[in-house]
């Protein structure tokens, strides 16, 4: 590859926005928003809106947005759902702003006004309750995201931009979770949905749409990295990595207490998608060995069915264990694996057992029953 400027972001151009309403004049000279039940996709590129329409239907117009820019072509759609892909890295950026005729006057964190690099204004100048106050007062929670429409034309992305209050808690929830799980190194599958809700405010309903982005996935996907559909880096960014030296999973489960804190070390691996195929082979030795010790140290404190150690164990504090749910695969599974290693079975050797009786059904496939079955038949054979 040819050399690159190093202190400029690598990112994608942006196409045109997603937008959820527009502005209309009024007889005292202001603008006076309107709200859209369906998405309008506006763009200086006229063969993107055209094709836009020809999608999710609508009639193209020419349109000029507030503060004199130049003329752009737009489509207000008969869709209240379109699909796209959130791209690589993280998509979401939140600021509460406050915009004149002249630009942007204020964004801040919560923490920190950005521009003057002062405390934050509105609380310092309002008080705790300052988001009650009008937008010609205090600023207004800002949350913008990028997705890609890959059936339109045109290499890059589009920004969706919300000022509202539900979408600024639940966009950042959405997102970290796909974060978590990929590391920000896939292009994801979601949906982007105008939802219409409803409240008491005032003893008067009020209603107003949320734009709402789903993953299409379920949490446990989510979380795993495991997103049917998403196209993920086989090879993570330099930050994972150094993440991934950070913390030795392994070091971590040969230093747990008991068996069970291995296990938890695993699944925390896991969720953080640095588990790799010599890691989970090594956390689970680990376990393995952990189970058989337990076993062997609990049989040893019984002599003529009579517990040795109740007196001392009487004595101790009560540790809280975690609880393991029955419905919970990747646990029962590693008990499979510490029984298994104490017959010397090799994972081959494991996986074709489990298949020969399950009807050539793989582990990864199977439910927390069919595990528990084979696990029971397991230690029946050992008795």
């Amino acid at each position: 590859m040819a050399g690159r400027l190093l202190n400029l972001q690598r990112q994608a151009a942006e196409l045109g926005r997603l937008r959820t309403g527009w502005s209309v004049p009024t007889d005292k000279g202001r603008n006076r928003p309107v709200k859209s039940e369906t998405w309008i996709v506006s763009s200086h590129d006229r063969s993107r809106v055209d094709a836009a329409a020809e999608m999710w239907g609508g009639k193209v117009e020419r349109w000029s947005p507030q503060g004199n820019h130049p003329d752009q072509w737009r489509v207000i759609t008969e869709a209240t759902t379109i699909e796209a892909l959130l791209p690589p890295g993280d998509p979401l950026s939140q600021y509460n702003e406050m915009w004149t005729g002249g630009g942007c006057a204020r964004r801040c964190d919560g923490i920190t006004e950005k521009l003057s690099m002062k405390p934050c204004i509105c609380l310092d100048r309002h008080g705790e309750n300052w988001h009650l106050l009008g937008p010609q007062q205090v600023c207004r929670a800002t949350s913008r995201i990028k997705v890609y429409l890959p059936d339109l034309p045109g290499i890059g992305v589009w920004r969706a931009e919300t000022h509202g209050f539900y979408a600024a808690n639940e966009w950042p929830g959405v997102v970290d979770m796909v974060l978590s799980g990929t590391g920000g190194r896939g292009v994801i599958p979601v949906g982007m949905r105008i939802e219409q809700r409803q409240r008491m405010a005032e003893g008067k309903l009020k209603k107003f749409p949320v734009v709402v982005v789903e993953v299409r996935a379920t949490a446990r996907q989510a979380l795993t990295g495991t997103i049917p559909g998403a196209e993920l880096s086989p090879v993570p960014p330099a930050h994972l990595a150094l993440e991934a030296v950070g913390r030795d999973y392994a070091a971590e489960a040969r230093r747990a207490p008991t068996a069970d804190a291995a296990l938890k070390i695993y699944r925390e691996a896991e969720a953080a998608g640095d588990m790799t195929d010599e890691l989970k082979a090594e956390l689970v030795a680990i376990g393995t060995a952990k189970r058989a010790v337990e076993a062997k140290a609990a049989s040893s404190t019984k002599i003529g069915g009579k517990n040795m150690n109740a007196a001392n164990a009487a004595e101790e504090e009560p540790i809280d264990a975690e609880i393991v749910e029955d419905d919970d695969p990747e646990a029962v599974w590693f008990e499979i694996v510490s029984e298994a290693g104490e017959r010397g079975w090799s994972a081959d050797q494991l996986a074709g057992q489990f298949a020969a009786r399950n009807g050539g059904l793989a582990p990864d496939s199977a439910e927390a029953t069919q595990l528990r079955r084979f696990l029971a038949d397991l230690r029946e054979v050992a008795a």
